[in-house]
């Protein structure tokens, strides 16, 4: 895909995002900040408990002596009491969302996107809950931004180098065999053997070669479509890992883009990738069908799973491709072992189309 590619729209995003920041932005051109607003919210909730607790004394027939008597500290001692439990009451139900407000900030990722606070409580703690919603809002448009950016940058190298290996270090390694066949016909029967040993590992080598560049930039996605990709990845796994690949692809599914396309394509080949390396899988499955939800990618294995194991920079890749299609992905462990990964691209399921 070249840098062209409508990955690029996602900078739109930040339309968004900046319209946002600017209405906070707003609120602070009138002279009053959250911090002075929330402070005088404060200062006149004491304010009240302190007059109304001056009030019961001016109004009661309670005095004080001197020496103060016991029964004048303890009527003192209650009335304080009284007037703390008060403000700490009216505090704490002010500054209660404040609480899931932490809590977000705790848990929050920006690859796992859309989980925002309900705006609750008065006046300026419900615009703090807002100001934090709308940063989240700004902060989710840029990183899609500049990830579409990054991904389709990488997606046009890509693209050149497997041109590259193709063209160039393809078509000189295919002249060596031509020259090479024309030498062993030419050479004396002591030499052939070796030249005949030269010539597969030359062969060897160009296979090699195109294999790198199909995996750069799969030309059968281009050329036969995304059922047909699929297929040539999953064949291309089992012949190096030696791993069975059970495959269910359907054969109408809903239509796709061509971003789409590509985002099942790499992270169905990430996910092989990873299972190769890390897994020690003796079977896996891949299926790719159309469901209600739209097309759902789902590649499971029976090795030892993720084990609590952090993520990688694979799979925050394809959390990253993920969220440029607006689509789903879960890692989940499987209940007899393994791991499932699952993709959900959102699309119209009525609008099927045959491969």
């Amino acid at each position: 895909m070249d840098s062209g590619a409508p990955w690029g729209d996602a900078v739109g995003m930040s339309g968004v995002a900046d319209q946002r920041s600017q209405r906070v932005r707003g609120d602070h051109r009138t002279g009053r900040t959250p911090a002075a607003a929330l402070f005088w919210r404060l200062f006149l909730l004491n304010g009240l408990v302190f007059v109304a607790g001056a009030g019961v004394l001016v109004l009661s027939p309670a005095t004080v002596s001197t020496p103060v008597s016991v029964r004048e500290v303890s009527v003192l001692t209650v009335g304080l009491a009284l007037m703390l439990a008060v403000n700490a009451m009216l505090l704490r139900a002010s500054l209660r969302p404040l609480d899931g407000l932490t809590d977000l900030m705790g848990r929050v990722d920006l690859l796992r996107p859309g989980e925002r606070l309900a705006v609750s409580g008065t006046g300026d703690v419900a615009h703090l809950i807002r100001t934090f919603n709308d940063m989240l809002d700004r902060l989710e448009a840029e990183r899609g931004a500049s990830s579409a950016q990054a991904l389709a940058a990488q997606e046009g190298e890509r693209q050149r180098i497997a041109q590259e290996l193709h063209d160039e270090i393809g078509q000189s390694l295919t002249a060596v065999l031509l020259g090479l066949k024309r030498s062993v016909d030419r050479a004396p029967d002591d030499l052939q053997d070796e030249l005949r040993t030269v010539q597969e590992m030359i062969r060897t080598s160009l296979d090699e070669v195109r294999q790198v560049a199909r995996r750069l930039r799969p030309g059968v996605l281009d050329d036969l479509g995304l059922l047909s990709a699929m297929s040539a990845l999953a064949s291309d796994f089992s012949k190096v890992s030696e791993v069975p690949v059970a495959q269910w692809l359907a054969q109408r599914l809903p239509g796709l883009s061509r971003d789409a396309e590509l985002v099942l394509y790499r992270i169905a080949q990430e996910s092989l990738t990873n299972i190769a390396r890390h897994a020690n899988a003796s079977r896996v499955g891949l299926s790719l069908t159309g469901e209600r939800d739209g097309v759902v990618l789902r590649i499971t294995d029976d090795g030892r799973g993720l084990n609590g194991a952090g993520e990688g920079a694979g799979i925050r890749g394809m959390r990253e491709r993920a969220l440029l299609i607006g689509a789903r992905l879960t890692l989940d462990p499987m209940p007899a072992g393994g791991t499932e990964v699952r993709l959900v691209v959102p699309v119209e399921v009525d609008r099927l189309v045959e491969p």
